[in-house]
């Protein structure tokens, strides 16, 4: 009996230590020290991104003013890269703009042109009824103070060319109709250098096409290939859902033009090169 509770006895200082040891191994709760976890400025980041997403989605959505609440929220925190910002900023003009107050809209642009200098709205973006002509005229407005800080002695420039410049500045403006008549009236003034005359009939199609007078659009991007063969629109240019179509055409137009007139001075040069019937060989 005696020799089975000594056995007992044991097992009980056996387990006491090994409690012991295991409390050991464990935070004390009331040490102070207890683990906290850390946040790393990559987390986040990534948190950031994926609320920028969840609020672009309040936007597609049609819930405009809850992404205009979500998008300014994340702002405030700074964790966005400068072009994600700006993207957040745009966002918040496009809810703007789309519930009629044009103002924030306008504002909204501004921070994102001063956030990013690169920002810009795709083709399809610019082309949109309701904030294209505002993103455009907040863009002119601040290449203007730009250029005016630089405070560079400025040259006069000839009648035509002045004309060729306000009208890219009222074409910049969505003011299309009037951009047309300045841009036609630099033709006829007569624009000296062929780069000139061809910015000015790229910019009187586009000002045709965005008032959906198509035969004139494409007429007028055929009359660039008679100053310049090799004319092309940049990537961006040529992707406008206003005259995508009506351009390509007209290339292919001008091309097909192109390779029928070498092919005729081809056969003429090698008819002149043929020797002439009736001449004795010498």
């Amino acid at each position: 009996m005696t020799t089975h509770r000594s056995a007992h006895i044991v097992l009980l200082a056996a387990a006491a230590l090994a409690l012991a040891a295991c409390q050991q191994l464990l935070p004390s709760a009331t040490s102070g020290q207890a683990a906290t976890p850390q946040i790393s400025e990559e987390t986040l980041r990534e948190r950031a991104k994926e609320q920028l997403a969840a609020g672009i989605r309040q936007y597609d959505a049609g819930e405009y003013d809850a992404a205009v609440k979500s998008l300014a929220d994340l702002l405030e925190h700074g964790m966005l890269a400068k072009a994600d910002q700006s993207r957040a900023r745009k966002y918040i003009a496009f809810s703007h703009c789309v519930s009629g107050r044009e103002q924030q809209c306008r504002a909204e642009f501004r921070k994102a042109f001063e956030i990013n200098p690169d920002f810009a709205l795709t083709p399809a973006e610019d082309g949109h009824p309701i904030w294209g002509p505002i993103y455009r005229d907040v863009r002119t407005q601040l290449i203007t103070e730009r250029e005016a800080a630089v405070r560079k002695p400025l040259i006069p420039l000839a009648k035509a060319e002045q004309m060729l410049s306000d009208g890219v500045v009222k074409y910049d403006a969505g003011e299309f109709p009037a951009a047309h008549t300045l841009l036609e009236g630099a033709l006829r003034e007569g624009l000296k250098s062929k780069d000139d005359q061809v910015k000015a009939l790229k910019y009187v199609a586009f000002t045709l096409c965005l008032q959906n007078k198509i035969r004139e659009c494409r007429a007028t991007f055929l009359r660039i290939y008679e100053v310049e063969p090799n004319f092309d629109l940049t990537p961006a240019e040529a992707g406008h859902p206003s005259w995508t179509k009506t351009f390509a055409a007209a290339k292919a137009h001008a091309r097909k033009l192109q390779h029928e007139k070498e092919q005729k001075e081809a056969k003429e040069k090698a008819k002149s090169a043929l020797p002439t019937a009736g001449v004795p060989k010498k």
